[in-house]
């Protein structure tokens, strides 16, 4: 390349420009089919009156019903509904849905594959929240197509319905760009988190299935995967006698067109997302049957899960209703720095490490993270850093004093993580589950980590708290916790206490990150000030 060649210098202009987020290229909220049949949801008997404690800690908390329309709808708005609306006024209208969302941009769509239940025809069908409603985009019965996908088809074919998540990727990338890959699964997490608490507040089982041949599912959902793919199963309903009828072979199978995944102006493609999501796919169905703990595993899921959450006693049966909970959830933009009981504050512990059935949870390894807290304002426990014993649900101390200000700074220097009465950390030691799992261990420690910070959400607003996910300095709160977390990545964390009666952000600076400021101005490298 000569000096003449001028391609170097304007590349380099354009790559290192600064700007805020493009409002002109943001993807819209929901994906919308045009020209297909709809059927629209019920809406009535949402507020789930089962106490939202009990639906999270218990694999069934009561027996119900089958599936049906009506509670297929239910399931489906208090996990990603439109809850409410609220025009502000600089940003105009403002949707508010079910589960909370990483900059509130809901990166997942739901598809479901059904078989015929009450009130609904057999078909694949695409959740719109904005119309509360499912487009049928095939007709007939596909789920043995999507158990071909399965290591056991039998999660598919012999349940009423399996509805299937999907990240639209550009969607979370346009503000967040190559960290929204986590996001991604965060935001799927907490989906999980309202959609597995209703599911048992409504006496459904529901399995979490993470391994899948990523193509034949993407396929039959018609998602170019570069753009959009799925993340992860839930297979709903008791198991059902009569198999599922042979489905269309797949030439008649009708071309499926969404109206806006494709027609995104200025979309900025993201090479690194698109490679790790490939190299964490599987290539077929014998190499689901065999990830992660494999079908036999995943089939012991709710039979041999633990019992209930070790709550405080009494605390579960008056934890608020779920779908109270749910609907009236909000992140907390300030926290009023007041202390929360020690039952309150055990109880969002409890309920975050409550068991999940999930096919990369086998037995006797109820997860793949550990939990470490920050607590600053808890009657009865003195302020510092813990480990947290789910089985046993004890707290280790790790480090005593005030820690507001380093709670701050590892929230990427926030003031709700300095101002909450506790937040809550999900590490992952991503050797050992990527020995085990592969690059999809990568995927299922994620989600697991937005299910769990998800309950904390839930657990939350149940007990009358606040609660926020944020961001964070990912080696620093490696450093802050080791030498216990040596080796352990932070995977998400969340942040619970009272919320203050002015719910808007504060302005915040902690004495750790005007420290660092200072030495990165100097000559000399003082090494490590997080622990100091």
């Amino acid at each position: 390349m000569s000096n003449r060649d001028t391609h170097a210098a304007l590349s380099y202009h354009e790559a290192t420009k600064l700007s805020y987020i493009n409002l002109k290229n943001k993807p819209p909220l929901y994906k919308r089919y045009e020209g297909l049949p709809a059927v629209p949801l019920p809406l009535q008997d949402l507020e789930l009156d089962v106490p939202t404690l009990e639906a999270i800690g218990s694999p069934l908390a009561r027996t119900g019903p089958s599936l049906d329309l009506q509670g297929l709808g239910r399931l489906l708005h208090l996990s990603a509904g439109l809850v409410r609306k609220a025009d502000l006024p600089v940003a105009g209208e403002v949707h508010y849905r079910a589960a909370a969302s990483a900059g509130a941009l809901y990166p997942i769509e739901i598809y479901a594959v059904c078989g015929a239940i009450p009130g609904l025809g057999t078909g694949v069908y695409h959740y719109s929240p904005a119309e509360s409603c499912l487009v049928q985009l095939r007709q007939g019965d596909y789920r043995e197509v999507l158990g071909g996908a399965l290591g056991d088809p039998a999660w598919a074919t012999d349940r009423p319905a399996t509805l299937v998540l999907a990240a639209n990727f550009w969607r979370s990338a346009w503000k967040y760009r190559l960290r929204s890959y986590r996001y991604c699964f965060w935001d799927a997490g907490t989906i999980l988190s309202n959609l597995l608490a209703a599911a048992s507040a409504a006496g459904l089982p529901a399995h979490l299935l993470a391994g899948f041949w990523d193509d034949g599912v993407n396929n039959l959902l018609a998602l170019d995967s570069s753009r959009e793919a799925a993340v992860c199963l839930v297979s709903l309903g008791e198991r059902l006698d009569a198999p599922a009828p042979t489905p269309p072979v797949p030439g008649d199978w009708p071309s499926l067109r969404p109206k806006e995944v494709d027609e995104i102006a200025n979309r900025i493609d993201y090479p690194e997302i698109e490679e790790l999501h490939r190299a964490s796919s599987l290539e077929s169905r014998e190499e689901a049957a065999t990830w992660g703990t494999g079908p036999e595993a995943a089939a012991t899921g709710l039979e041999n899960a633990p019992g209930p959450a070790p709550f405080p006693p009494g605390i579960r049966e008056s934890s608020g209703p779920l779908g109270e909970a749910i609907l009236q959830r909000g992140s907390t933009r300030r926290f009023a720095r007041t202390s929360i009981t020690l039952a309150r504050f055990k109880a969002a512990l409890a309920a975050a490490s409550a068991p999940i059935a999930a096919d990369f949870l086998p037995p006797g390894q109820p997860s793949l993270l550990d939990t470490y807290v920050i607590a600053n304002a808890v009657e009865g426990l003195e302020p510092g850093s813990y480990y947290y014993s789910a089985a046993d649900a004890t707290l280790e101390p790790l480090r005593l004093g005030d820690l507001r200000h380093e709670a701050g700074h590892l929230c990427f220097e926030q003031a709700l993580g300095a101002d909450a009465s506790g937040v809550f950390y999900f590490m992952a030691d991503l050797d050992k589950v990527l020995a085990r799992c592969g690059n999809r261990g990568y995927r299922a420690a994620q989600l697991e980590s937005g299910i769990r910070g998800g309950r904390v959400y839930l657990a939350a607003h149940s007990l009358g708290l606040g609660a926020t996910g944020m961001t964070f300095y990912d080696d620093d709160v490696t450093e802050f916790f080791s030498p216990h977390a040596a080796g352990k990545s932070l995977m998400f964390l969340t942040a619970l206490g009272e919320t203050h009666q002015v719910n808007r952000v504060r302005p915040f600076r902690s004495r750790v990150g005007i420290l660092l400021d200072s030495l990165a101005r100097g000559a000399g490298n003082r090494g490590s000030v997080i622990q100091s």
